[in-house]
Formats: C-alpha cells, structure tokens, sequence
C-alpha cells in the first residue's frame, strides 16, 4: 500500500510543477500577445487561446499538489485551536465525508462532457483558434483524479497517525 501511496504522490507532485511551468507559460505568451498586437498590429487568437487553456490547466494541474501541501484555504477559526489529534480526526473524516463525495461528483458529471468533446474532437469556434478544447476539457478528470489519489495518500497518513497515536 505505501508504493502505491507514494507513487499516488509523486504522480500528484509532477502535476503541480507542470502547473508552475504553466505559469511561466502564460507569462511569455500574454507578453507575445500583447507585443504582436500593440507593437505589430497582428492579432494572434491562437495563443491568446492557448494562455487561456493554460489558465485552466493551472487551477485543475494544482489542485491535488496543493492539497498534498495543505495549503487550500481553510476556515479554521475553530479547527486551529483542536488538539493535534482533533485535527487529524477532522482531516481524515473530512476527507471521507467532503473530498471523496466532491471529486467523484465533480468526475461523474464530467465523464460525459468530456467524451462528447472527443467523440467530435471539439475544436474553438474562433478563426484562427485552436483544435483542442477536448484536451481542455479532459482536465476536468485529472481534477477530480488528483483528488482522489492525494485523498488516498492523505487517509493512508492520517489513519497511520490515529492507529499509532503520532500527530
């Protein structure tokens, strides 16, 4: 179960340092953008696009790496002041109750929009724009995935925690 756990981590951690490079991405393209059209003349909806679906993969690409960190946002006016233990009680059950119902929602309602965009291979309606929003729109099961894996590894963990009385 641990080399699952890890392999589940590391599969995690490479889709949030693919979001950092996505960053830097978006960066350089907005600048491209903005150099073609205010200094050119050319407009370049092409990458104009492209910085948009990176926009995307950013937020679906770093959702579970940040959970893997714990650094989602967190109204823990109460949950600060629990014990360690509490804590861990409430991050394992809050994860069975809220994050596994979440993501597997967001994956079912999902699994057929997504097929339907590939079954067509659905492509932006603007001129000049590019051929692959279903690659797009498949990032809405890497979302839901990443949650689920890092859920897995963050129950392994916290249920080792409670067993074995270590917070």
């Amino acid at each position: 179960m641990k080399h699952l756990i890890e392999w589940a981590e590391a599969l995690t951690e490479g889709c949030g340092r693919l979001a950092g490079w996505c960053s830097l991405a978006i960066l350089l393209l907005t600048l491209t953008v903005v150099l073609l059209r205010y200094v050119f003349g050319i407009g370049a909806t092409a990458i104009q696009e492209t910085a948009l679906y990176l926009h995307g993969a950013i937020f679906t690409l770093a959702a579970g790496f940040t959970l893997k960190r714990d650094a989602h946002v967190r109204v823990d006016v109460f949950y600060r002041r629990f014990s360690a233990r509490s804590q861990c009680w409430i991050d394992f059950l809050g994860t069975l109750l809220f994050l596994f119902p979440l993501a597997l929602t967001i994956f079912g309602f999902s699994w057929g929009y997504v097929l339907g965009a590939w079954r067509i291979h659905e492509s932006s309606v603007e001129a000049g724009g590019l051929a692959y929003v279903y690659l797009q729109k498949s990032l809405l099961l890497v979302l839901s995935t990443s949650l689920v894996l890092e859920g897995l590894a963050q129950l392994y963990r916290k249920g080792i925690s409670l067993k074995r009385g270590e917070y």
